[in-house]
């Protein structure tokens, strides 16, 4: 006969190898490989988004990026931005030589409505992306609170 035991990351019943997988997993996932060059490249970039009477702003973080290398395009309210990055590092020192490299895409998409699609201005200055997009009905509809019953 046999009792189940509800499984829980720290159970002490474990599975063969497991002790292998948790010192793995405690290695890499450690903070010092997060300053690592390995830590640097994030898996997609920080945007802000912003509303004004007139326009929709959007400011996205793409450092390291070369402006060649960002897509930008609007179709039926949506926003998309795609950016590809390919970093090289080289040191010669002494007899030691270092390379790394490291590749990524990032894409981000946005719905954004009531927008002037001809309009739309963009601007890419020290690793910033800001989208500029006007707003094709500029009346601000009032905000109806709705309560809670």
């Amino acid at each position: 006969m046999f009792d189940i035991i509800p499984w829980r990351k720290n159970n002490s019943v474990q599975r063969k190898g497991d002790e292998f997988d948790n010192m793995l997993n405690s290695f890499f996932n450690d903070d010092f490989f997060s300053l690592s060059p390995f830590g640097l490249v994030k898996s997609n970039f920080s945007v802000d988004l912003k509303e004004t009477d007139n326009n929709y702003i959007v400011e996205a973080d793409l450092p390291g990026v070369d402006k060649k290398d960002i897509d930008i395009s609007y179709s039926n309210g949506y926003l998309d931005i795609s950016a590809k990055r390919d970093n090289v590092i080289e040191e010669n020192k002494d007899n030691y030589v270092r390379k790394e490299r490291s590749y990524g895409e990032f894409k981000r998409s946005f719905y954004i409505d009531n927008v002037e699609e001809d309009k739309i201005q963009a601007d890419f200055e020290n690793g910033v992306l800001k989208i500029n997009l006007p707003k094709l009905n500029k009346e601000i509809s009032p905000v109806k609170k709705i309560e809670i019953k």
